[in-house]
């Protein structure tokens, strides 16, 4: 009951078609997807098919690869075929590549149409989209635009990115091929959301967000927070990478977060916690830590609140599956459903290992209530 969406909260999603990459759905209704793209050299298949793995144990919905050679599109064939979700082969400039991939196992190329060639070689690379079901995303970025268009505004910005993007569909549209979706990205936030609602208005394909080059794991999440945050909170965006230069996997963890923080996906435990204070009954940063280290393995959406004392602990934990308030005297309250549920004489070690041993009970009856109903991956 506590995830329920109140009219206040609600987002009016921009209405756009939906394309297939692989077996996700991409716009339209679709839930957001969360992706992110390994950072292994393709062609060592081992390594970058154990990265592929952490990703989809963090939720990935999409990981991109990138192919610069042939080795790297060949590696695809077997890459594609131990990967539970789709691949999306990352191609600049050599047509060839595409092609390869596409044949390889890809779910969509990511290229510009633009790029890879004359006429004959755009055609070339379509044919192989539709002849192995693969979608394109158009992946215009403010750090690679066309020279005239840089020759015409005279540095990058968000008219020069959106007729780029323009360009590029246009060439797809021709040739007879709509199963693409769209990106136009920048590190310059301003620049990024500014080119995304030009995008969003003069097209209704699905559009890949994010803030291009974002930064380091703190920098970069909060950069892509501001962006990416104040384009899905207006209703722009079907999927999302949060660029970081950090673990990929912190990639499908923020991405979530962000999505979480707008009620746009709801996926593993969000844990509401406040910075303490000379108030808190337990030491509330670290217990916060340990729980948020030891409850990554839980999928299931679920809330809990930890509060350091009795101002705001019951408010809180009023909205939240689980709560705990600290009290005096190490006397400490639990909460369940909102509910207050009894009371616990325990040492901030063994208070952490309660709070996961019922997170992890919680987390098995919403799996087999009808409540997961509502926890779908949406």
């Amino acid at each position: 009951m506590h995830n329920q969406l109140r009219p206040w909260r609600n987002i009016v999603r921009r209405k756009s078609k939906q394309i297939m990459v692989g077996s996700v759905p991409v716009g339209g209704d679709a839930p957001i997807s969360v992706q992110s793209m390994t950072n292994t050299d393709t062609k060592d298949i081992i390594s970058t098919i154990k990265q592929i793995r952490e990703l989809e144990k963090a939720g990935a919905d999409i990981v991109r690869v990138s192919c610069p050679d042939e080795e790297s599109s060949s590696a695809l064939k077997e890459i594609t075929k131990a990967a539970t979700v789709p691949i999306v082969a990352d191609i600049h400039f050599h047509y060839k590549r595409a092609i390869e991939s596409a044949k390889n196992g890809a779910a969509c190329l990511r290229i510009n149409p633009g790029n890879i060639g004359d006429e004959n070689r755009v055609k070339e690379v379509i044919k192989a989209a539709k002849d192995n079901n693969c979608s394109i995303r158009i992946g215009v970025n403010a750090g690679s635009l066309e020279r005239d268009f840089l020759e015409k505004y005279g540095e990058p910005c968000p008219q020069a990115m959106l007729e780029s993007a323009q360009r590029h569909m246009k060439i797809l549209e021709d040739n007879d091929f709509y199963n693409f979706k769209i990106s136009c990205k920048a590190s310059d936030v301003f620049m990024a959301v500014a080119a995304y609602q030009l995008l969003a208005d003069s097209c209704n394909y699905p559009l890949h967000v994010g803030i291009t080059e974002a930064g380091g794991l703190r920098s970069g999440t909060i950069k892509s927070a501001i962006g990416m945050g104040n384009l899905l909170w207006s209703g722009i965006g079907d999927t999302i990478r949060v660029s970081l230069s950090a673990n990929p996997v912190e990639e499908i963890k923020a991405g979530f977060d962000i999505l979480k923080s707008l009620n746009l996906r709801h996926r593993g435990v969000n844990i509401i916690s406040c910075p303490s204070c000379a108030r808190q009954q337990f030491n509330v940063v670290e217990t916060v830590a340990k729980l948020e280290k030891r409850l990554e393995h839980i999928t299931v959406p679920m809330t809990l609140s930890i509060i350091g004392c009795i101002v705001n602990g019951p408010g809180e934990a009023l909205m939240t599956d689980i709560g705990l308030t600290g009290g005096g005297k190490g006397t400490h309250q639990i909460y369940i459903d909102g509910k207050t549920a009894y009371r616990l004489h325990e040492g901030d070690e063994e208070l952490t290992d309660h709070i996961v041993k019922m997170v992890e009970e919680k987390a098995q009856e919403l799996n087999k209530s009808s409540k997961t109903c509502r926890y779908s991956k949406n």
